[in-house]
């Protein structure tokens, strides 16, 4: 169990929506064309309160940089489509390692789990501990700029490495690396401006009113919160 799962959650019943057109978003579907099965669900769903706050994130955005838009990446998950996305980065892992995922000794099985969960949540069931990303409180945003092309943030999303990490380019004297931090800097300025919270291993993982959120927010500002949205 990871901390923030211990936050109580008192759900708030309000209804996941389509994420407005008025935002750039990853097409194809990274998870879609994978065979996550989503079914009748949509990875571009999220709760309306949460597509509220992404509307102002984009606002602030626009003030700050016009002609810039966010791009949506990934938002609802059902926990099926968890569970099949930890699978299948278990045996791409496994892969990369030059290890055959068919034949793995327990000891291997184990430190790559270790690896995968690092980055992904449990697919858990519990509806007391969901993944965040089964919530629809969870998106996985980046940036694009005025033509349309997504900036660089020296890191892709999903990358399972340190250079993940939010402020993995703070120290660096390189000027492209400045940049990277830099533009890490404005994607978590517009998006904590509007309520949301960030992940402290993942640049582009944002939260607004799920344990993961409420659970920031009592140990980085010392508020005591609860989540208002469990399992969708």
């Amino acid at each position: 169990m990871k901390p923030y799962q211990t936050i109580p959650i008192q759900e708030c019943g309000e209804a996941l929506v389509p994420i407005s057109e008025s935002f750039a978003f990853q097409d194809p579907h990274p998870y879609v064309r994978a065979g996550a099965p989503y079914k009748h669900k949509s990875p571009f769903w999220v709760r309306s309160g949460v597509l509220v706050k992404l509307q102002e994130a984009q606002a602030q955005l626009h003030e700050l940089v016009p002609g810039w838009r966010l791009k949506i990446f990934d938002a609802y998950r059902p926990v099926a489509v968890q569970q099949y996305m930890v699978d299948y980065t278990f045996i791409q892992q496994a892969k990369a390692q030059g290890l055959n995922p068919a034949s793995l000794i327990a000891a291997q099985q184990q430190e790559l789990y270790a690896q995968v969960y690092t980055f992904w949540a449990v697919p858990n069931e519990n509806p007391a501990t969901p993944p965040p990303h089964s919530t629809g409180a969870a998106v996985d945003v980046t940036l694009v700029d005025a033509g349309g092309q997504e900036v660089d943030m020296g890191s892709p999303i999903d990358e399972m490495s340190p250079r993940s990490y939010p402020d993995h380019f703070q120290d660096a004297s390189e000027s492209k690396a400045q940049q990277f931090h830099a533009h890490r800097q404005l994607l978590h300025r517009v998006m904590t401006s509007s309520g949301f919270q960030r992940h402290t291993l993942e640049w582009w993982h944002f939260s607004f009113g799920d344990q993961f959120w409420a659970w920031r927010l009592q140990t980085t500002a010392q508020i005591t919160a609860i989540a208002c949205y469990g399992r969708a």
